[in-house]
């Protein structure tokens, strides 16, 4: 085993025996397999594309099985291993279409040499599988430059951080022909020898563009689906009555719970990212939708150890303690083994009796008085007050923008991100995103001339609200990105904060920190081009950042 791909890995070099997130090695083994697999589906995929045949079933596969190997989604071998099976049918299958239409425009067989995942078959059984991942897992290429497989990786863990994205905006019925694109041209990349480190830096910037595009078009499935979100105010107390938390990201399966349990006296509380859901029309709607439970996902094994069913939606799942994993549901690509899996129906709907019972043979919550904290300032709110942001900006009353944000974990120093943002002086507006907004978003920031210091943006993907009200700021002040008094600072955990970095990057975005550490998948000289031509930096203290901020 080997897997550096999250924030928290082992020593900030690898994990080499178990996964700090869960993960035990036979299922790091077959995550690598899948990779493997999807690697060989992406070359015949992208030379079907070439000769015009596109292929939804695959459009929608590939994306699904990276989601899987994001860190925190799926721990089960035997569905990692189903679908490693069904990625080589999927390849045979449009590796077939590709051999007749090849035949048929050219008159000829296809003979050119293709890699060897293009060509790969699986055996049967897991232990046989995880034989088979000894052979291509990362201690297998050790003779691969350290700057190319440093490059490598950066692409494979954006493509997985938009492949959630993706994913999250095909359930609602929303697609871009770009982004399924570039996971054939990606995946097929990350097999080429013959590509430089410019190569690699030139196709990882179009990335960025791309999932900027993806990132778009989940904005577009949230709000066309959801209506735009409000300012709403959301409760962190507690009702009287029996209680299920949803975790995760997947707005959809909210909104099926809730028509589920209208009007049986059961009270839906959100937990970590799910918290933005207050703030949409469709879904604030249900006055069974009563608040938000408990804090950021790395603490959910000390909230989760009472009276409530859990539904657990996409990833940030940990290892269920045995007082509540009865209680625990999953559903959609998030899994565990042991715990009990809610599946789609052939018309993509879902049946939540199990957790509907599980929860009301539990005691509940007794009632807690809490305070309220507002949600609701994604792009469309904040830009209807962007006179009122401008104004305050030429009088003087506000002097910066802060945007801190991105994932939180539980490794020690992340405590940075509550000290930055107590040290923010009081002229200045935060913008926050993702649950790395649980460090301070309990905090009373208080206005400026009517604006909320602290607008929370929404979701890690909301990083697109974020993106847009720069831009728009910076048209309204004719400067562009980097000139406005704007410090971006990000905290990141795993793939999809690799993804939404690169699309920073991408639009030519300079000066941003990340912390608390920089990511062990970066090599050193790969870190020296991103610090030489877009001044990166790992944070320091909060006090200098923020002194450094002000100049």
């Amino acid at each position: 085993m080997f897997c550096r791909q999250c924030e928290q890995t082992a020593k900030g070099t690898g994990c080499t025996f178990q996964g700090v997130c869960g993960k035990d090695d036979r299922t790091a083994a077959l995550q690598d397999l899948l990779i493997y697999a999807l690697k060989g589906v992406a070359v015949w995929g992208e030379k079907a594309r070439q000769l015009g045949i596109k292929d939804e079933i695959l459009n929608r596969f590939i994306p699904e099985a990276l989601f899987t190997t994001i860190t925190n989604v799926n721990f089960n071998p035997d569905l990692i291993s189903s679908l490693i099976k069904e990625a080589y049918d999927h390849k045979e299958r449009i590796k077939q279409k590709f051999l007749v239409e090849y035949r048929k425009k050219h008159g000829k067989d296809y003979n050119d040499a293709v890699p060897s995942a293009a060509e790969w078959t699986p055996k049967d059984s897991i232990d046989e599988l995880i034989e088979q991942s000894r052979k291509i897992g990362f201690l297998d290429h050790t003779n691969l430059d350290d700057d190319i497989r440093s490059l490598r990786e950066i692409l494979l863990y954006g493509m997985k951080g938009m492949a959630a994205y993706d994913s999250h905006a095909r359930i609602l019925g929303y697609t871009n022909e770009e982004v399924s694109e570039f996971f054939y041209n990606g995946l097929t990349a990350l097999q080429d020898d013959t590509l430089t480190a410019d190569d690699l830096i030139t196709l990882i910037m179009e990335f960025g563009k791309v999932n900027l595009k993806c990132l778009e078009t989940l904005d577009k499935a949230h709000t066309g689906t959801f209506g735009n979100p409000i300012p709403t105010k959301v409760s962190l107390g507690k009702k009287k009555g029996p209680a299920i938390i949803v975790s995760g990201h997947d707005l959809l399966d909210l909104k099926m719970l809730l028509e589920q349990t209208k009007g049986k006296g059961i009270n839906i509380y959100t937990h970590g990212e799910m918290l933005p859901a207050h703030a949409y029309p469709e879904l604030k709607k249900y006055e069974h939708l009563v608040g938000h439970f408990g804090t950021a996902w790395q603490n959910q094994q000390k909230e989760f150890d009472n009276q409530a069913a859990i539904l657990m939606t996409t990833n940030c799942i940990q290892n269920p303690h045995d007082s509540y994993k009865e209680n625990i549901f999953t559903t959609g690509l998030v899994a565990w083994p042991g715990v009990t899996h809610i599946s789609e129906d052939e018309t993509g709907k879902k049946n939540f009796e199990k957790i509907i019972e599980t929860c009301i043979n539990l005691k509940g919550f007794e009632e807690e008085q809490g305070k309220e904290i507002t949600v609701g300032f994604a792009h469309n709110t904040v830009l209807n007050i962007a006179n009122q942001v401008i104004d305050a900006v030429k009088s003087g009353a506000v002097k910066h923008f802060f945007l801190i944000g991105g994932c939180d974990g539980a490794k020690p120093g992340r405590n940075y991100y509550t000290q930055l943002a107590e040290k923010v002086p009081n002229n200045a507006i935060i913008l926050t995103l993702a649950c790395g907004k649980f460090r301070f978003n309990t905090l009373d920031f208080g206005e400026i001339e009517g604006i909320p210091r602290l607008l929370d943006c929404g979701q890690c993907n909301d990083a697109y609200s974020a993106i847009v009200i720069a831009t728009e700021l910076a048209k309204a002040f004719n400067c562009n990105v980097n000139e406005l008094p704007l410090s971006i600072i990000l905290s990141w955990y795993e793939q999809k904060a690799v993804c939404i970095l690169l699309t920073l990057l991408s639009l030519g975005i300079m000066n941003i920190k990340i912390g608390p550490s920089l990511p062990a998948f970066i090599s050193p000289n790969i870190l020296k081009v991103l610090v030489e031509k877009f001044n990166l930096a790992q944070i320091s203290t909060a006090e200098e950042d923020v002194k450094n901020a002000m100049r």
